[in-house]
């Protein structure tokens, strides 16, 4: 076995043992034109691709280090965290963060790895340098199993849910795909006005551009099946809720939403999940991952409605390469605090 970066001749196996839409040759192409520096580095087998992962270097700004990234990546093994922190040193990068897409369970689930696997990787980790690190996505999710049959799960959601259900479809919302650039121009629309409305920091809307350009326009034009789609609940002739759904191998994922205020009596939003729940089933997914959970949040008491399952990931690790890695995050850690407390009083902007 031999751990060396791939090249564009290795773009198709690539993508075929990257387990998560953020590691896919795709993904990193995006990333590569909103100014980041992307490095493939793959585990070969004689000539054969079995492993890979896609590291995101952002530079940390005012100085000439970076940071590194891999976002839902393969299980660590020693092999590939030596090659990360070689790699780290290369690019003078003080850390790279890994957020595997490893998922645990304590049932006897032969898909999902137990907790005793879960112990043995991240004693790996630590053995080899890695720290807990501040989280990028939060290190549990929702999903929901898309194997059964309709009728199934819409009788396992709560009362409340199917209740909004059928008050968003007596009130005439229809949930279409539309990946028009009509569509996605109300997509950017609904967006902006949801992060003014919310105050929440928000990805630009050229990170968003970019996005649909290299996960859905480009794949187009290459006759390739995208990744990303746009999904649209309209009332009276309006689109007032829209989200943006990644499907990849046997996934369903629903990473970008946004809607508007107008019409929220009409319950657009629990059917848009349930008629984003009937697309995956229709592509023949198994899973929909409902991107994220967090204790106490709006968004999670409406996830929760869905009946979907808990399921915990690997956790967020700093491999550290940098002694400047320690001030690095009390600085962070700072930033942070300025940054929550500023908006209090001026909301993030789009």
């Amino acid at each position: 076995m031999v751990v060396k970066q791939v090249t564009e001749k290795n773009k198709k196996s690539f993508n075929e043992v990257a387990v998560h839409p953020l590691q896919t040759w795709e993904w990193g192409e995006f990333r590569e034109k909103a100014g980041n520096k992307v490095v493939r580095l793959g585990v070969f087998d004689g000539y054969k691709l079995t492993d890979a992962v896609q590291v995101i270097f952002s530079k940390i700004p005012h100085t000439n280090y970076k940071i590194g990234t891999v976002i839902k990546g393969q299980k660590p093994t020693v092999e590939i965290i030596k090659e990360l922190k070689k790699l780290g040193n290369e690019e003078r990068a003080i850390f790279i963060k890994l957020e595997p897409n490893v998922p645990f369970s304590d049932s006897s689930s032969q898909q999902v790895p137990s907790s005793k696997e879960k112990d043995k990787l991240i004693k790996t980790l630590k053995q080899n340098g890695a720290v807990s690190g501040k989280t990028l996505f939060t290190p549990t999710t929702f999903w929901i199993d898309l194997s059964r049959q309709e009728d199934d799960i819409l009788k396992s959601f709560n009362s409340k849910t199917r209740y909004n259900i059928r008050v968003a479809q007596k009130h005439g919302v229809e949930v279409v795909e539309d990946n028009s650039d009509k569509a996605f121009e109300r997509y950017i629309e609904l967006t902006r006005e949801t992060v003014e409305r919310q105050g929440f920091y928000s990805h630009t809307e050229k990170y968003h551009r970019l996005m649909w350009q290299h996960l859905h326009k480009d794949m187009v034009n290459q006759n390739k099946f995208p990744i990303a789609h746009l999904l649209n609940a309209i009332y009276q002739n309006e689109i007032i809720t829209t989200w943006i759904v990644f499907v990849y191998k046997d996934f369903l994922y629903y990473p970008y939403g946004a809607s508007s205020e107008k019409y929220k009596n009409v319950m657009a939003n629990n059917l848009m999940m349930w008629e984003a729940i009937r697309f995956g089933k229709k592509l023949g997914l198994k899973t929909f991952d409902l991107w994220g959970r967090e204790e106490g949040k709006g968004f999670t008491k409406f996830k929760e409605g869905y009946n979907s399952q808990v399921v915990e990931f690997l956790g967020t690790w700093d491999l550290v390469t940098s002694l400047l890695y320690w001030p690095y995050r009390a600085a962070e850690s700072l930033r942070w605090q300025i940054l929550r407390t500023k908006s209090k009083f001026v909301k993030p902007s789009f």
